[in-house]
């Protein structure tokens, strides 16, 4: 069972995530994040960079594997994930920009894309801890209900659904791109700490889906159920759906104060 912790708004959970990410980062300097974008992980970025500022920490070291890209933006489009990356992380914690990596969403390059980014999450020795947001749709990265647990990073079509839900970045509804290559559920499910991140009502059904429901592909979320290490940090609204609310909110309280989170 996943870990459930309820905090009052996404600034605590900001402050709670990015507490964690600094002692990964103080016991291993190399560390490896799994970055996620969106607006979903920004509190966690803008706590470690006000932690960082108030108390230094050599992060010149972190390496960082984004999620995903999406497949055909002009180079330099702020929107995409590589210009993302770089204005809400990379930038904001002063992160060395060649150790963080994201996946190529040049066409031109698809047909290798996804093994050379499999290849070099395998070479920096694995992803310590991912960062994750969930879609209303069930999606993790951008794996889409149907997604196979034993997938790895590859081009996907993305939904209509999540396609409206992503308009609000671009001029647009239909500038949003049709695909995208994202690391696939089973990338993502080698990260030895998953820590998955939701606020609002729009989320609670998929984060009971994810934590509570039935293990399906039609809810990619709920891989998250066969990973031996998984923290789920979530406000009173996305966690309105959660039948075992009572001992989530029970088991963190009681929790010994060095096992972190």
């Amino acid at each position: 069972m996943a870990e459930v912790i309820v905090v009052e708004n996404e600034d605590a959970a900001g402050e709670l995530v990015a507490g964690a990410i600094r002692e990964l980062i103080t016991a291993r300097p190399e560390a490896v994040l799994g970055l996620a974008t969106g607006s979903t992980p920004l509190p966690v970025y803008r706590a470690f960079a006000r932690s960082l500022a108030a108390r230094p920490l050599d992060v010149s070291r972190v390496r960082g594997f984004s999620l995903d890209e999406y497949v055909g933006l002009p180079d330099g489009h702020r929107e995409s994930y590589r210009a993302v990356i770089s204005r809400d992380v990379v930038a904001p914690l002063g992160l060395t920009p060649g150790r963080i990596r994201v996946p190529s969403g040049d066409p031109a390059g698809l047909p290798t894309a996804g093994a050379d980014y499999e290849q070099a999450i395998v070479d920096a020795g694995g992803v310590d801890l991912q960062l994750l947001g969930i879609g209303r749709t069930g999606h993790l990265g951008f794996n889409e209900p149907g997604s196979s647990f034993a997938s790895l990073t590859r081009v996907k079509t993305l939904t209509p659904q999540t396609r409206a839900d992503n308009a609000r970045f671009f001029d647009s509804p239909a500038e949003v791109p049709i695909h995208c290559i994202t690391q696939g559920l089973g990338t993502i499910m080698r990260a030895r700490h998953l820590v998955l991140l939701a606020f609002g009502h729009g989320k609670a059904t998929a984060i009971a889906a994810a934590v509570e429901g039935p293990v399906t592909s039609s809810q990619p979320g709920s891989a998250i159920q066969l990973h031996p290490h998984v923290t789920v940090v979530v406000d009173e609204a996305a966690a309105g759906r959660l039948t075992n609310l009572d001992y989530f909110r029970y088991a963190w309280a009681n929790k010994p104060a060095w096992q972190g989170i």
